[in-house]
């Protein structure tokens, strides 16, 4: 059984930073894709980063140059550092996990980011 446990969303003003961590435990491989997706009220889930295994990065174009996704493969835990956050970065952000095939789903957290 695979778990994703996310942690550090908050409360933040505009221009603020704030870091997510998502720690996997369970039958983790090794080559797996991990990504930081954010739904916003009355929108769809959008893809904000992921990267794989080997540490190869992708990001949405809104948060390119403001949002670094990193890994630790020993730890099996993604972090996603978020800086000059923006009032419509506000989200719950959810971790998920690609591994065999199968997806996986933290509980998310909530970033609101006040102007």
């Amino acid at each position: 059984q695979v778990q994703l446990v996310e942690s550090g969303g908050g409360l933040v003003q505009a221009g603020g930073s704030l870091r997510l961590s998502c720690a996997a435990s369970g039958s983790i491989f090794s080559i797996n894709f991990m990504g930081w997706y954010r739904q916003a009220p009355g929108k769809q889930r959008e893809m904000v980063a992921t990267i794989t295994s080997g540490g190869s990065t992708n990001y949405a174009d809104s948060v390119k140059g403001r949002f670094t996704i990193s890994r630790d493969n020993g730890k099996n835990t993604v972090y996603l550092q978020m800086n000059n956050l923006k009032p419509e970065d506000t989200a719950v952000y959810y971790c998920r996990l690609l591994l065999a095939g199968a997806l996986y789903w933290g509980q998310g957290t909530q970033v609101t980011v006040s102007s």
